[in-house]
């Protein structure tokens, strides 16, 4: 989870000012900062380890950290609602970039698919939108698991359609700004299972340009899985975070090595 939070922290200067190269230096920009999205992750955690209302929750969080801004419209319009509104049928990238403690809380692939529905219908619940969070949390769980990224790249593709095909350099000369599902999930996740490491994982997101923070996140909770995070960059990534994001960041790990 603090690879999906240091994804974000990291493109965060990247999303409207787009790097088009892996050579950026140094990792962490002088002016990055945590997002919405590390806010939804938080959320996303503090839910599943609670087992507390997902919608009530992320609510809770988001209004917390509302000056962080970067809300996509119809979550803003959701979040800031008087009252509780049923969810608006989104295939936003979002739901993907907040799920990653479903992948990592999970016993079972099939956990990892069901925590993620739970969290991501109270707001995206378009069929895109739905299979872009489990797709992820299944990513992650067999990456935890210490499946080989051919086998990563067969089974998401197998199931949920995506063309994992493509290299990072091939997607890099055309990609675009995309924030649906069907337009972020797969390039994130290819820039996972092509990496050497965790912070070529990051590099790769940042290189293909877009919507970098969201990139980041998916691509960085799935390398994290894969690799784990080199203790400096795990160390920059926690010194980033208020108190009561590492106090929920903190408890995931503890249960986490239970799961």
């Amino acid at each position: 989870m603090l690879g999906a939070i240091i994804g974000d922290i990291v493109g965060s200067v990247y999303e409207h000012h787009n790097y088009r190269a892996k050579n950026f230096y140094p990792l962490f920009h002088s002016a990055a900062f945590f997002t919405d999205d590390t806010v939804c992750t938080i959320a996303v955690a503090d839910t599943l380890l609670h087992s507390k209302s997902p919608a009530e929750t992320i609510r809770e969080w988001g209004r917390r950290y509302w000056h962080n801004g970067g809300w996509g419209m119809n979550f803003a319009q959701w979040l800031s609602a008087d009252e509780l509104l049923p969810a608006y049928n989104s295939f936003g990238n979002g739901a993907a970039m907040r799920v990653s403690p479903a992948g990592f809380l999970a016993k079972t692939e099939a956990e990892a698919v069901r925590f993620s529905d739970s969290v991501t219908e109270v707001t995206h619940s378009h069929p895109e939108g739905m299979k872009g969070g489990a797709a992820t949390a299944a990513a992650i769980f067999l990456a935890r698991g210490g499946e080989s990224a051919a086998s990563i790249r067969s089974a998401i593709s197998g199931k949920y359609g995506y063309d994992l095909s493509p290299s990072v350099d091939v997607i890099r000369k055309s990609y675009q700004f995309d924030i649906s599902c069907q337009g972020t999930v797969p390039q994130a996740l290819i820039c996972a299972l092509e990496a050497d490491g965790f912070e070529d994982a990051i590099r790769n997101a940042i290189s293909i340009g877009g919507d970098s923070d969201t990139i980041g996140a998916i691509a960085g909770a799935v390398a994290e899985a894969r690799f784990g995070i080199p203790e400096e960059i795990a160390q920059r990534g926690w010194s980033y975070l208020p108190e009561d994001m590492t106090a929920v960041l903190r408890e995931l790990y503890r249960r986490n090595e239970n799961v």
